[in-house]
């Protein structure tokens, strides 16, 4: 029999009843040294990997993530542990933001909500969607899901990934075509993973390369988006901006972004929805059918057994 082990009792009642022949454990390392020999460790869902260093020396075959991002992973994973990230769980509910922070900042929400405070009628055209060019940096999960739910908006959605070519959904740019297609979006999304080659991408010269007025909209990593670079563009009324995610993180009460005109931020809530619980717990049932059946894991970010 297998065992894998879980960060709490109540994803633990969830699952004990569809995984009878799995031997199922609530810990963490924080109860110290495991019982048995742990052949999966599902972790906490926010800031799991800052905690990664604890699992030096435990008896633990492979983490499963409850998140898609993995950045910081390959630094902190002690060696000899295989490590999974959460394909599946989040990519919906994230995309489900993005769009929503795209009505909600095209149709001037924010100003709406100010005006409600002061019991302002202030009846004027908004820029909307519709006829609209979203470029939408990744062609992956969150990426993908982003230009599914615009589809019924009527707006003209790019991608652009790091090489040119076609999927069931059609074209994808290169990152080459990027200058020529920011000058005429009117809503930029970042749904690409922080890498070495996206840290620091949306700079200051790609910030001045956006259409004048053009909304930003990041749900990817804070680390993508040049902070200073983008408090400035948008203090000059250059662009606008709608944050699931900042740098630094958590945002600091007293940072000149919260105060930033035209920019509106939410906490990291991207994937933080109740449809995740149910999805983790197919994650946890697939690979627990993996195992038992003694077939490599799924997603795979670091495998254990290649090192």
């Amino acid at each position: 029999m297998i065992t894998i082990a879980l960060p709490t009792q109540h994803i633990f009642d969830r699952l004990a009843p569809q995984l009878p022949n799995v031997n199922l454990i609530v810990w963490t390392t924080a109860d110290g040294a495991p019982p048995v020999h742990i052949d999966l460790a599902l972790l906490g869902y926010l800031g799991a990997s800052g905690g990664l260093g604890s699992f030096a020396g435990m008896d633990v075959a492979a983490l499963q993530s409850q998140s898609l991002g993995f950045d910081g992973v390959l630094e902190r994973l002690p060696a000899g542990i295989t490590f999974c990230n959460a394909v599946g769980v989040h990519e919906a509910s994230t995309a489900e933001l993005a769009v929503g922070m795209m009505i909600s900042e095209q149709r001037g929400f924010p100003e709406h909500f100010a005006n409600q405070q002061t019991g302002t009628w202030n009846q004027h055209e908004q820029p909307g969607i519709a006829g609209k060019t979203v470029v939408i940096l990744g062609a992956g999960g969150v990426g993908n899901q982003i230009a599914d739910k615009l589809a019924p908006f009527d707006a003209n959605v790019v991608r652009v990934a790091r090489s040119n070519r076609s999927d069931a959904r059609g074209a994808i740019q290169s990152m080459d075509a990027l200058p020529s297609l920011l000058e005429k979006a009117d809503i930029v999304a970042i749904a690409v993973p922080l890498s070495d080659d996206t840290t620091g991408l949306v700079d200051a010269d790609f910030l001045a390369a956006m259409k004048p007025g053009a909304l930003l909209v990041n749900v990817s990593r804070g680390k993508i988006v040049d902070t200073d670079a983008l408090i400035a563009a948008a203090s000059a009324g250059q662009i606008r901006a709608a944050l699931d995610v900042t740098e630094p993180e958590p945002l600091p009460s007293d940072h000149p972004l919260w105060s930033t005109p035209g920019v509106t931020i939410t906490p990291h809530i991207g994937g933080a929805t109740s449809a995740m619980h149910s999805r983790v717990d197919a994650v946890v049932r697939d690979q627990a059918k993996r195992l038992l059946a003694g077939e490599p894991l799924a997603n795979m970010v670091v495998d254990a057994r290649q090192n």
